[in-house]
């Protein structure tokens, strides 16, 4: 049987290295590398990815040396002592027939400690640390500490290894005017500025010899004022190349760019465009990265001419057998990464472990029980929200018999609910995977019916799990049964459409969702990358289109909206909402409904607010009244996900929940 992604399917050769398809597991820090006594977690990690089909993977950045480190837990590459613990990722990946490179990495100015170097003594804005600008000896010892690393890489079993020469760290600071400042050999010109990334480029070719991969992540496109343009990353391209290089991993944007880059809001496959304009300057393949989460994207880059390969990071965290699923027929049922960085970035940002939102076995698969369950039991699970089809998903694979109840029509609660936002569309996407896996998984699916105690409890099943969710809560305040007030699933659903002038009762992420949804401009007949590239100014100004409503937002707690959002997404929200004229008002008390509009008060004084439509973002109840009428029956049950815990909607805490009961009923 052909596959249905035949370009994916074929092998490639990089430098002397066969590899067995086009794609990549490109690089992500876990939070483990610091702790080499903890590698035996991440030689799972990367083995379970080899297994399910990567054809390469990147390991997390190690630094050359202490100066080089990301932060002040060092995770160096600088000695032999750093080989046996290697030793153990690389034999657990050539044990499932993949291949694997280490990626060296200098953070530069871009490091949080206070030994951080940079060819010139410019802070980024995204560090509160200055730093010194090397000398001339520092740099060419850097240059030759590349050169080790990459040696002892090679005794530690890798394939070869990854220079990152991108999105800001030392070696983009070289290259741009922004950052490189200086008027010696290391500076000035475009020829100047380039020579360190070259001579570590033919340095690390020497330490390794002929046949061993060197990937160089090139940027792509720097997104910042004072970066390469795109006639000076083609010339670095060849230059990278003629020093040694055998492909080019591209990397986008530096990290303090205003342009977003593997968040939701970005389309698919967005930035394939500056891969294919490398892809014509070199002969070596080219890497195309950002935002291709589903095989079809990839295929698509791939028979478009515009990459040899493609880079797919997250998606691993969300899915260990990505390639398999989609090589094999079933990429219906991948678990699909939804770009939202909750538990990857965001963890990382906070020193925390990183893990996935959809899978939270990802950097813990030693904390999960495979073996099939001692007795199989006959579970029920209600509510087919994610921590229901978490739970159900889990329990099945231990071999127990399990049904899924939910009212609704559809399984997915409020990540369904989710999926109409702007940007959040592949939370629909990944709803319609997990029914698709709990199909093959040999679920009971009883959807369209509330089940009710009585049933459960004559049914004779051996466990009982409520996953029922949460309610929203409504608006108790005179006038508060107004028609034009509805609540915000009304909003998403389609059941209730708003008017032109709408208040957004709440300042938490579900009133954000709901005032983006409401503002955002229909693109009309405009490519969703064309709408993306206007917006952000990536081809020049930014352009915004009016907004599609008068939205006010409102909340009742004082100080800035959008504070509980996440660390790595939340600035793209609320610089979307301004652009869109997204009035914001804290601090507010609210004292009525009548006619004129909804009364308000703040330290201002009051205030009546006209509207077309209130919608309430209020905040959520737990729905776990069938638990008391169980246990009043006598039947004990466990409650997760919202029934347990409402508070601010948490997928990510909801979804852990479900797997980890599900794994150890």
């Amino acid at each position: 049987m052909p596959s249905p992604f035949p370009l994916i399917a074929s092998p490639i050769r990089v430098d002397g290295v066969d590899l067995r398809n086009r794609i990549v597991m490109g690089s992500m820090h876990t939070g483990l590398e610091p702790e080499p006594e903890r590698f035996d977690a991440l030689a799972r990690f990367y083995g379970d990815r080899a297994r399910g089909g990567a054809g390469l993977i990147v390991t997390g950045g190690f630094a050359p040396n202490r100066a080089a480190r990301v932060k002040d837990h060092p995770s160096l590459f600088d000695s032999r002592a750093a080989i046996a613990p290697h030793r153990r990722i690389t034999d657990a990946v050539h044990g499932h027939g993949g291949r694997i490179v280490v990626q060296l990495l200098h953070a530069g100015r871009y490091g949080y400690h206070d030994e951080i170097v940079a060819p010139s003594p410019v802070q980024a804005p995204i560090n509160r640390y200055l730093p010194a600008e090397m000398t001339d000896a520092q740099i060419r010892q850097t240059i030759g500490d590349y050169a080790a690393s990459a040696a002892l890489a090679l005794e530690a079993g890798y394939d070869g290894v990854e220079i990152m020469g991108s999105e800001g760290y030392l070696i983009s600071e070289f290259l741009a005017t922004r950052t490189n400042h200086r008027t010696d050999d290391w500076g000035g010109s475009l020829q100047g500025r380039a020579r360190f990334a070259i001579e570590v480029t033919a340095a690390v070719r020497r330490a390794l010899g002929p046949d061993p991969i060197i990937s160089y992540r090139i940027s792509a496109a720097d997104l910042i004022e004072g970066g390469l343009d795109n006639d000076e990353t083609q010339w670095l391209a060849r230059a990278v190349e003629a020093a040694g290089a055998g492909c080019l991993m591209t990397g986008i944007g530096w990290h303090e760019s205003k342009v977003p880059t593997i968040a939701g809001a970005v389309p698919h496959a967005a930035f394939a465009g500056a891969t294919a304009r490398l892809k014509a300057a070199v002969s070596i393949p080219v890497i195309a990265s950002n935002r291709i989460n589903l095989p079809e994207t990839a295929e698509r880059v791939l028979r478009d001419g515009q990459a040899d390969m493609v880079s797919m990071a997250r998606p691993f965290l969300a899915d260990a057998e990505i390639v398999d699923k989609a090589l094999g027929g079933r990429a219906g049922q991948i678990n699909l990464c939804i770009a939202c960085n909750q538990a990857c970035l965001d963890h990382y940002f906070l020193d925390q472990t990183v893990t996935c939102l959809v899978n939270p076995w990802a950097v813990r698969e030693l904390e999960r029980d495979e073996a099939p369950a001692a007795r199989p039991k006959r579970i029920a699970v209600v509510g087919a929200g994610v921590a229901g089809i978490a739970c159900a998903l889990e329990a099945a694979r231990r071999s127990h018999r399990v049904t899924l109840y939910d009212a609704a029509e559809r399984p997915g609660g409020q990540l369904r609910l989710a999926a109409v936002v702007p940007g959040k569309e592949d939370y629909g996407r990944a709803i319609d995977n997990f029914e698709n896996q709990l199909a093959a998984a040999g679920v009971e699916t009883v959807y369209g019916t509330a089940v009710d105690a009585a049933t459960l409890a004559g049914a004779g099943y051996d466990e009982i799990v409520l996953s029922t969710g949460v309610l929203p809560r409504a608006l108790d305040i005179p006038g508060g049964d107004d028609p034009r007030v509805v609540g915000y699933t009304e909003i998403l659903t389609g059941r209730a459409t708003a008017g032109e002038a709408v208040l957004v009762i709440g300042g938490g992420g579900i009133g954000h969702d709901v005032a983006l949804f409401l503002a955002h401009p229909d693109p009309g007949d405009l490519p969703a990358l064309a709408a993306f590239e206007a917006h952000w100014g990536i081809a020049g100004t930014a352009r915004h289109r009016p907004a599609a409503r008068r939205v006010t937002m409102l909340k009742r707690s004082p100080g800035g909206f959008g504070r509980t959002l996440g660390k790595s997404t939340g600035w793209i929200l609320r610089q979307e909402l301004r652009d869109f004229g997204v009035r914001q008002i804290a601090g507010v008390r609210y004292l009525e409904i009548d006619a004129a509009g909804l009364h308000v008060e703040t330290d201002g004084g009051r205030e009546i607010l006209a509207a077309d439509t209130i919608v309430v973002c209020a905040g959520q109840e737990s729905n776990a009244a069938l638990a008391t009428e169980l246990a009043a029956r006598g039947r004990p049950v466990h409650v997760i996900g919202g029934a347990r815990l409402a508070g601010e909607l948490d997928a990510k805490r909801a979804i852990d929940e479900g797997a980890r009961l599900g794994n150890r009923l």
